[in-house]
C-alpha cells in the first residue's frame, strides 16, 4: 500500500532538496508532502520575524534560495496550523525537519523530531567523551550546546553555514578536528550528504548527519 510522508520545514516550501533526500529513504512509492511553517508570508513579513536572542534564533533557507535567521517563537506559533494541514493530507508519518529542541505543540503527537534522533544516537554511541557539533550560526552555540549537555560529556562546537562551499566546510572541519572530538553531530537539517563528504576526511571520526539519520528512522516507521 502506498504511504504518504509529511515533512514540515521551519521555512517555506518548496524545498525540493529536503523532499528528495527523505524520498530516498522512504519505501518505494511513498508520496512526500512538504509544507513550510512560513508558507504564505512575503519576504518582507519573514524579515520582520527577527530573533529576540541567540536562544530564539533559527536558521533556514527560504524556498531553498535565501539564508535567513528567524525567531523560534514565531515558528512555534505557526507550526500547529502546518501540522493540521499535513494531518488533513492523510500523512502516515510526519517529520519536523529541524534539529532544534521544541516544546510540546498542539497536534504534535507521533511526529518525529530529528533532535531526538540525533541525541539518541549520540547517547548510544558516546556514553562519555567529547562530542563535536557543527552548527549554522555562532550565536546559536550556547543554546545548542546546552541542548546536548549530559554527565560525562564535553561539548565543542564550530560554526558552518550550510550554504558554505567545499573550502569553507573543510576549514570548519579542521578547526573542529583540532579540538579532538570522539564523535561529531551535524546539527542542522540543511546540511546535506555533500556537506558531510566535505567535512568527514578532516574530522576522521564517526559523523552523524541529521537528515539521513532521520530518514533511516522514518524508513523503519513506514515499512
Amino acid at each position: 500500500m502506498a504511504r504518504t510522508l509529511g515533512v514540515i520545514t521551519i521555512g517555506q516550501s518548496p524545498r525540493n532538496d529536503i523532499a528528495a533526500l527523505f524520498a530516498q529513504h522512504a519505501p518505494p512509492g511513498t508520496k512526500v508532502v512538504l509544507r513550510g511553517a512560513l508558507d504564505g508570508l512575503s519576504d518582507a513579513e519573514v524579515d520582520r520575524l527577527t530573533p529576540e536572542s541567540g536562544a530564539d534564533t533559527l536558521y533556514t533557507r527560504l524556498r531553498g534560495e535565501r539564508d535567513v535567521k528567524i525567531s523560534k517563537k514565531a515558528v512555534i506559533a505557526r507550526s500547529p496550523e502546518t501540522i493540521a494541514k499535513l494531518r488533513a493530507d492523510g500523512c502516515d508519518a510526519i517529520v519536523y525537519a529541524c534539529t532544534g529542541d521544541f516544546p510540546p505543540m498542539e497536534g504534535d503527537e507521533g511526529i518525529l523530531f530529528p533532535s531526538r534522533v540525533l541525541n539518541g544516537l549520540a547517547t548510544g554511541l558516546l556514553p562519555r567523551g567529547r562530542l563535536g557539533l557543527l552548527i549554522p550560526l555562532i550565536e546559536q552555540a550556547e543554546k545548542l550546546t546546552s541542548k546536548w549537555v549530559r554527565p560525562g560529556l564535553e561539548i565543542v562546537a564550530e560554526a558552518l553555514a550550510p550554504s558554505a562551499d567545499a573550502g569553507e566546510a573543510e576549514a570548519a572541519a579542521r578547526r573542529l578536528a583540532a579540538r579532538q572530538p570522539d564523535l561529531v553531530a551535524m546539527d542542522c537539517m540543511s546540511y546535506t550528504p555533500l556537506t558531510k563528504q566535505h567535512v568527514k576526511p578532516a574530522l576522521g571520526v564517526p559523523t552523524l548527519l541529521a537528515i539521513t539519520a532521520t530518514g533511516r528512522v522514518l524508513r523503519e516507521m513506514l515499512d
